[in-house]
């Protein structure tokens, strides 16, 4: 007889390996011992190579009646930092709360929906990553391509990052904005204060262009997104002596952009302002992920449906927050992110409400068991532009 996982025990369990990103081994050991009882086929493999792998990822595939369900998670958390009251690695629980790192993002929802897996049947499969904290380069994105090489298409996909707010399930994320990083590196010629016209002062030319950049209005958000932002996040010229004119000042952007916007359009957009100002200053991008929206449908009603059933409360449908890798997701099919209170994530003494970690073991097999009975079926994935209707 199959013992049903308990997910308060299992959250222990992998609360208990030290899998800072990137995160390997023990904690999938502990994760594919669960699995494999309830009758998951279980495939890991490691991706990539430095510097940003390699990255241990895991598929899980339990056929069943229904629509494929999957769902999305990582094993790895970010480094727990100083001052926790009690071992990082060390799981307790102290009254109502179990501790740990990574036991709101995203380990207890992990356990949660394995927990689930043990209550109700229907074609499922977990997509694990070590590398969700981290560059992100060979985790999801080397998911969804061996899916591709194996043949496996699912129709719906759930996301288990910590989505709510003030009480569990009161919000299911149907969309993410985009990120995108920009560095400017503007050259100089280093000289002496006194002697100016000997030497070329790089400041000035890069203050001109942030100046600009301050008065940026990208957008004013739409029905779905907030309005994207554009944030200096650092300014650098690391010159230590008061007689120099510098030979280089840098600075770096951080912009997060709703579906109006393109990542790769905001570094040309970027650049060319700043090469107004400073025609020889180097601008390099980096896209994080493009925005993107499922737009309210089946799926999403499937999962508000089954919170309302559990929780009695009607759950928001939101944008708002940072990226996730259900913007990978959302290429592949329709994807929503539903788990627990965001409240503690990356926090020192992160912690779970065990009576929530029940509650949503029990929300989440409602939805497996509602996407078994559904007759939703393989649709066009959400665009990063427009967004399908799941």
């Amino acid at each position: 007889m199959t013992i049903l996982p308990d997910p308060v025990a299992l959250a222990k369990a992998l609360l208990a390996c030290s899998s800072v990103t990137p995160a390997g081994g023990e904690v999938f050991d502990v994760a594919e011992a669960a699995l494999v009882p309830l009758g998951f086929a279980v495939e890991r493999f490691v991706s990539g190579d430095a510097p940003d792998g390699p990255v241990e990822n895991m598929i899980a595939l339990r056929p069943g009646p229904g629509p494929l369900l999957a769902f999305a998670g990582h094993l790895d958390v970010v480094p727990p930092g100083e001052g926790w009251t009690a071992d990082a690695f060390a799981p307790e629980i102290r009254g109502e709360l179990l501790y740990g790192r990574g036991a709101v993002d995203m380990k207890g929802a992990v356990a949660a929906f394995i927990a689930a897996c043990g209550r109700e049947s229907g074609a499922t499969c977990l997509l694990l990553t070590g590398d969700e904290e981290g560059p992100a380069t060979y985790g999801t994105r080397a998911i969804i391509d061996r899916l591709g090489e194996r043949g496996i298409r699912p129709d719906l996909c759930l996301v288990g990052e910590p989505t709510s707010a003030h009480r569990l399930g009161d919000t299911i994320k149907i969309g993410r904005r985009g990120s995108v990083n920009i560095w400017i590196d503007v050259p100089g010629r280093q000289g002496h204060v006194a002697y100016p016209h000997l030497a070329d002062n790089p400041i000035p030319s890069l203050v001109a262009a942030l100046a600009e950049v301050e008065t940026l209005v990208l957008d004013h958000g739409n029905d779905w997104f907030q309005a994207s932002n554009i944030e200096i996040t650092d300014l650098h010229v690391g010159n230590p002596a008061a007689n120099v004119i510098p030979a280089r000042a840098a600075a770096r952007l951080s912009i997060r952009f709703n579906d109006e916007q393109r990542g790769e359009a905001l570094v040309e957009r970027v650049a060319t302002l700043v090469h107004r100002h400073a025609p020889q200053a180097t601008v390099r991008g980096r896209v994080s992920g493009e925005a993107f929206l499922t737009r309210p449908g089946p799926l999403s009603a499937l999962v508000a449906d089954a919170i309302t059933a559990c929780t009695g409360a009607v759950p928001e449908l939101s944008t708002t927050g940072g990226t996730s890798d259900a913007r990978f997701l959302s290429k592949l099919c329709p994807t929503v992110e539903l788990g627990l209170l965001n409240a503690t994530m990356h926090q020192v003494d992160e912690a779970v409400a065990v009576e929530d970690l029940c509650l949503l073991t029990r929300i989440y097999a409602d939805i497996i068991a509602r996407a078994g009975a559904s007759a939703i079926q393989a649709s066009s994935a959400s665009s990063s532009i427009g967004g399908a209707t799941a």
